[in-house]
């Protein structure tokens, strides 16, 4: 490669590109909108003159259906109804919440709780997390306002209840507040919504599309022409020095856990993450700046880049080798700069 020139991209496809390609004449529509705090974009395969106000209420539905049902920024969200329940109250989840909570239990418990449901309380005691919101303490000030001080173990042992204590029941979806327990889904359920706006094309009958919420995407179909959805992996900086990643979403949906976007520097001018690590009760310390996986569920995709992101480097590639994850892994090098490591499942999907 000549002296400046910048590196090809690497470029990732699935293992089976299948179907047929959308019938002539029809175009790609995109629509875009604001929610969950963050943004979300759909582009859809149909005909031209498709009426597009229906697909986009459809969606901002589905949508307002997730923040209904696991919000920690809507007070009166079953997810923290149930956080200001007593000891001993249980609650009948919607199948959505309820596949979300079991998958985010499975991934506790295969991590060791490097990802917990239960964290919320622990994750607004270092500052994170919504300020104010039913459940949780009131307003706690950033690491970057004055007066923060870094919170106390025991505060931290009394506001970590654990996700083993939760009173779960999977087939009459029964959840039952153990006392204290202080849900929080947001590492999971964006990606949720994700799968639930792409199920609700298909059933559109537009199975041709792309969604993004939050930087979270899922590709179904192909462009007309034949194409699959391509997307662009981001780098932890412009200037990482890392040959980009392309990768053609078919069938597949991919997610970034990282600290490169939200990252505070201590009283002692020290870098900390924003990724808590439950375990220890503490932000992590491993220089994982961030972890990308591949998979066909945005849901699962989603938990796990953040169980991985608090594993850390060893650990996490281990995990990913050990479920079969399809994992790209960015680490921080102290000298400045970074390295990369790529699960097994991914470099399968390299061309």
């Amino acid at each position: 490669m000549a002296p400046g020139r910048p590196a090809d991209p690497r470029v990732l496809v699935p293992l089976h590109i299948g179907g047929e390609p959308p019938a002539l004449g029809q175009v790609v529509h995109r629509l875009a909108g604001d929610t969950m705090g963050t943004t979300w974009s759909v582009a859809c395969v149909g005909p031209a003159g498709m009426r597009l106000a229906p697909v986009q209420a459809a969606i901002l539905r589905v949508c307002q259906e997730v923040i209904d049902e696991m919000s920690q920024w809507a007070p009166d969200s079953l997810l923290c109804r149930f956080n200001r329940a007593p000891a001993g109250a249980t609650q009948c989840l919607p199948g959505g919440f309820g596949r979300v909570l079991d998958a985010a239990l499975q991934i506790a418990a295969a991590s060791g709780g490097a990802y917990d449901p239960t964290a919320g309380d622990l994750v607004a005691l270092w500052g994170f997390g919504p300020s104010g919101a039913a459940g949780t303490p009131g307003h706690r000030p950033r690491h970057d306002e004055p007066g923060f001080r870094t919170p106390d173990p025991d505060a931290c042992a009394r506001a970590h209840r654990g996700w083993q204590a939760l009173g779960w029941q999977p087939g009459p979806r029964l959840l039952t507040q153990p006392g204290g327990a202080m849900l929080d889904l947001s590492a999971i359920a964006k990606g949720d919504a994700v799968d639930r706006v792409s199920a609700l094309l298909t059933g559109l009958g537009l199975p041709h599309h792309l969604v993004e919420i939050g930087g979270e995407l899922r590709g179904e179909g192909l462009k007309p022409g034949g194409q699959p959805w391509w997307v662009d992996l981001e780098p932890p900086q412009a200037d990482s020095g890392l040959a980009p990643v392309r990768l053609a979403l078919h069938g597949l949906s991919v997610a970034t856990s990282g600290d490169y976007r939200k990252v505070y520097v201590d009283a002692q001018g020290q870098r900390r993450s924003h990724t808590v690590d439950p375990r220890q009760r503490r932000p992590i310390e491993h220089g994982l700046a961030a972890v990308t996986v591949v998979h066909p569920s945005a849901m699962w995709a989603d938990g796990w880049s953040t169980a991985l992101m608090v594993l850390g480097p060893a650990e996490g590639l281990a995990m990913a080798e050990a479920r079969g994850l399809a994992a790209l892994l960015v680490t921080r090098r102290p000298e400045g700069g970074f390295d990369e490591q790529m699960s097994s499942a991914l470099r399968a999907l390299l061309m």
